[in-house]
């Protein structure tokens, strides 16, 4: 899962970083067809360096880095324009009982196609 935001004041809040690490943590394991995406056990971020200037662009990238019957691991890596790492989050999610929910689903690898399950809206 990728996002980009564009500068527009002087610097970014380390906390609009935090929850970008968090929403996207989540989102990240909802693609992998999870109806819920669990209780957040553990999250952090780490600042390397400022994260640009007036009219940049910060770029995030979110991947699950694991994920069994109990614990799904995400990170996010958030880059400046000319690419250079300024910060990156972790996040770590409790999936318990929500990893067998009946309205789970399974996707194909590229996420386009529902192989298994209905994307039925409630």
């Amino acid at each position: 899962m990728a996002a980009c935001l564009k500068f527009t004041r002087r610097t970014v809040h380390g906390g609009l970083i935090m929850s970008l690490t968090d929403t996207m943590g989540s989102l990240t394991v909802a693609s992998k067809g999870q109806y819920m995406t669990g209780v957040s056990t553990d999250i952090g971020t780490s600042f390397v360096r400022p994260a640009g200037r007036v009219g940049d662009i910060l770029h995030a990238k979110a991947v699950l880095t694991g994920m069994g019957k109990s614990l799904a691991y995400t990170r996010v890596d958030f880059t400046n324009p000319t690419g250079e790492l300024v910060a990156y989050g972790y996040h770590t999610k409790y999936i318990g009982k929500s990893s067998v929910h009946a309205k789970n689903i399974k996707l194909s690898e590229d996420g386009e196609k529902v192989l298994e399950g209905d994307l039925e809206v409630d």
